[in-house]
């Protein structure tokens, strides 16, 4: 592998000088960070800011109330259901600290998928925002969780202005149904009795399990990926290389977090590396307000950004979004779904910087492979493997594909998962360890790799493959539309034929124009043969367009 060029981009390992420095576990990685930036902002959200030392000591104050009030020691399993507030950097560390194994778990997950999850992970204490609580009250029945605490949206941002926001969310914008779940804890009670109590601070191996962290149930029942100490510090360490061109000594980046810290991309970048770095977070907790999110970006002096194709193309079409300033800004990272080569042009060309893109799992810590931030990015790619990782592209088979045939991705590396909670895992790794990824890709003569559609979004058209990514570049780049998705619906004539699900950005675009433009653009078997205009599409809160949900209701008729 010496004979790619991603080796002049990357080194194939962590330099030995940093090597000699890693720390032995994620207790020693944050407390490096609170050491070195003590002062420093560490997060801001809705104007509430905390310094690395109030994060510090607040983290330390819920780990002492977790030991000693509520019993709960090594390996037990605590879940965090919260949008981006400042309470999620204060439970999340609080609980590694307290030696629990964090289970990251979406807010908007109905009764059964947190039946699910919590049931599946063992969950003994939940942090809940207090919006979702009803959920909860409808699956406690079936959970056998102990202890609940329940936290409000304003209750760090202290003060007048934090009952402000409280009365505000429950009561004017009705955002808080009623709910009843048994012996709730109050957040707020159990810091402050924290703060009276000794924290004792756990013996944690490399190998031990830091996160469970769910694959999301987008392609089926979702699976606990277990993330080790020892996953997570070799990809902060791997990470800390791959933005190495853009950090200077001494320079306090600001990185924008509209991603949940629930998922894996904002959990690891955004927010365990960016504290290495020590870097401030500024978390928006409802990036769908899109006139909002625009406000907020305008008061701070950003230099980093990630998000999701949709945010970006959500914001492009803002009509205030040039207004913002982009003077300070560097790079902005696109993951979680293919960015769209227009939005990334596009992007580029309102900014000044460049939208790279990136390639992760929840498996994977999540990132192993990466554009170069050097300015050498390949637009339409997923860039380059990052340090001390290989990918490689197989058939179904398990036999190595040669350079410039498609296949599965498949990647080894330190901040790979052991495996599945739960699971026996078979089929999950090709012999040598390489992790199946289930995403087609192939990789190009100058050693970028591209991602050609998830495996079981294939359509067959007449024998045909077709993946929905191409045809969704294609339609995207038609002015007249904003949003497009693609699956695969059944024909008695090819097996499946193509349909698009198109939101406008004109509403002067017709059916017979969108045609034409396919006919034009497209070879004969990757046309869409249905179309259906709607106001929107179906997305995670991440905001990734759910192709499974549009399947559903196909099928259903």
């Amino acid at each position: 592998m010496s004979t790619f060029p991603w080796i002049a981009h990357y080194p194939k390992g962590v330099p030995a000088e940093i090597e000699d420095q890693r720390p032995k576990n994620l207790l020693e990685l944050y407390q490096n960070a609170f050491n070195q930036f003590g002062s420093r902002e560490a997060f801001e959200n809705m104007g509430g800011i905390l310094t690395f030392q109030e994060v510090d000591q607040l983290s330390t104050n819920f780990a002492a109330y977790l030991q000693n009030e509520l019993g709960m020691v090594k390996g037990d399993r605590i879940a965090i259901q919260m949008p981006n507030c400042l309470q999620y950097p204060v439970v999340l560390i609080g609980a590694v600290k307290a030696g629990c194994i964090v289970v990251n778990t979406n807010p908007l997950y109905t009764h059964r998928e947190m039946e699910h999850q919590f049931n599946d992970a063992g969950v003994k204490t939940i942090v809940i925002m207090a919006n979702f609580a009803k959920s909860l009250e409808e699956a406690m029945p079936n959970l056998s969780v102990e202890n609940i605490i329940v936290t409000e949206l304003g209750d760090m941002l202290g003060g007048l202005k934090g009952k402000v926001v409280n009365f505000v969310v429950k009561h004017i914008k009705k955002m808080v149904p009623a709910y009843k779940v048994p012996n709730p804890i109050s957040l707020k009670s159990a810091m402050a009795k924290g703060a009276r109590m000794k924290y004792t601070k756990p013996e944690i191996k490399g190998e031990d399990t830091a996160f469970l962290q769910y694959t999301g149930g987008t392609t089926g029942v979702s699976k606990g990926a277990i993330l080790s100490h020892n996953n997570v510090v070799a990809h902060t360490l791997i990470i800390t290389q791959v933005f190495k061109p853009l950090l200077k000594e001494g320079q306090k980046d600001i990185m924008i977090t509209a991603i949940p810290l629930y998922h894996i991309f904002a959990l690891n970048v955004n927010c365990t590396f960016m504290m290495h770095i020590g870097a401030k977070n500024v978390l928006i907790t409802n990036p769908r307000d899109m006139p909002g999110f625009v406000k907020e970006l305008k008061k701070h002096s950003f230099t980093l950004f990630t998000g999701v194709n949709t945010l970006f193309n959500g914001l492009l079409n803002q009509p205030n979004f040039k207004e913002i300033d982009f003077s300070h800004f560097k790079v902005s990272i696109g993951g979680g779904m293919a960015v769209q080569d227009f939005v990334a042009k596009k992007w580029q060309q309102d900014t000044g910087t460049p939208l790279v893109q990136g390639y992760g799992l929840s498996e994977t810590s999540p990132v192993v492979c990466c554009n170069p931030l050097d300015g050498t990015h390949k637009i339409g790619t997923i860039g380059l493997p990052v340090p001390s990782t290989e990918l490689a592209i197989y058939d179904d088979d398990g036999n190595r594909l040669a350079q410039g045939e498609t296949g599965e991705i498949c990647v080894k590396g330190p901040q790979v998962m052991s495996g599945y909670w739960n699971k026996k895992n078979e089929g999950v790794f090709f012999e040598g360890g390489y992790f199946r990824t289930g995403d087609i890709g192939v990789m190009d003569e100058e050693g970028f790799f591209k991602i050609v559609d998830r495996k079981k979004d294939m359509i067959n058209v007449s024998g045909f493959n077709v993946y929905p990514n191409d045809v969704e570049n294609v339609i995207a780049d038609h002015p007249k539309v904003l949003e497009v998705a693609v699956i695969g619906v059944p024909d008695p004539h090819s097996t499946e034929c193509v349909k698009a699900f198109i939101v406008k950005s004109d509403p002067s675009l017709t059916e017979e124009e969108i045609r034409d433009y396919c006919h034009e653009n497209l070879t004969g078997y990757k046309r869409p043969k249905h179309y259906e205009f709607r106001t929107e599409l179906p997305k995670t809160n991440v905001g990734k367009i759910l192709r499974r949900k549009l399947k559903e209701e196909e099928a259903k008729g």
